[in-house]
């Protein structure tokens, strides 16, 4: 006869822990294992590749000059509107399937796995970079609108960002900027479009006005593209008072 079973040791809690001891399948290769990203797909498909220091495009066959200076051709002759740019990944297979799911199909279970990716490339720039990699006052998210917020019930950036933070040693804040515009979804749009739809889409809150005064920020977002809600952002961030502004994200796109 089996006993009784009560308090922590109640049937939801066994089933959640018997649930947790198979592990799960890694989300690219579908082996069973105990992470939703196995070891063997970060090695292969998020291998370390020389960026842009400001664009965050990968630069392996840019000429000798171009990767001594870190500057891709289109940054050397038209610099972002933000100060530095650090992307852990390309914008490509499997991450163009993993990052959509994690972003519009609730699959947080993603966001531990693409926030150690973020970290790791940190902290690999910071090691290789000769003049060291400027750590910022506050990581703070890419914010998004109260409507959209609850449209998909959480904000990826803050997910990523409040795991890349602590792992760095760094201090993550939701509540320094705020989107005051609901602006409309951005994929497929040209640089101009999207510079048009995000004008005045910003903030800095009460708070950001105290802490950001003279401090330097990192923005962390899934994905860069064109750069333009980062740029925008930065100018918000300026205007508070911050005196240098960072992007990090998961994955950059080829804007070629």
């Amino acid at each position: 006869m089996v006993a009784p079973v009560s308090g922590s040791a109640s049937p939801l809690g066994l089933w959640s822990r018997l649930l947790r001891g198979l592990g799960s399948r890694c989300r690219v290769c579908a082996r069973w294992q105990a992470e939703v990203l196995c070891a063997d797909c970060r090695d292969r498909f998020a291998r370390w590749r020389p960026r842009c220091r400001l664009c965050a495009r990968a630069l392996d066959e840019a000429p000798a000059t171009v990767q001594i200076e870190r500057l891709c051709r289109a940054c050397r002759h038209e610099p972002p509107g933000f100060d530095a740019a650090l992307a852990a990944v390309d914008y490509a297979e499997p991450w163009d399937r993993l990052i959509p799911l994690f972003k519009y199909a609730e699959g947080c279970e993603l966001a531990s796995p693409l926030a150690a990716l973020l970290a790791g490339a940190l902290q690999q720039s910071a090691d290789e970079d000769r003049v060291g990699w400027p750590w910022p006052d506050w990581v703070v998210p890419v914010p998004l609108s109260a409507a959209r917020l609850r449209e998909r019930g959480y904000n990826q950036a803050w997910e990523l960002a409040r795991r890349v933070a602590p792992a760095l040693g760094l201090h993550a804040r939701a509540d320094l900027v705020e989107r005051l515009i609901d602006t409309p979804h951005q994929v497929g749009l040209a640089l101009p479009a999207r510079q048009h739809n995000l004008a005045g889409a910003f903030e800095s809150t009460p708070a950001g006005r105290v802490e950001l005064a003279g401090a330097s920020v990192a923005l962390v977002d899934d994905v860069l593209t064109t750069g333009a809600t980062a740029a925008e952002l930065a100018r918000t961030l300026r205007r508070a008072g911050a005196r240098a502004v960072q992007v990090w994200v998961v994955a950059r796109t080829d804007r070629r």
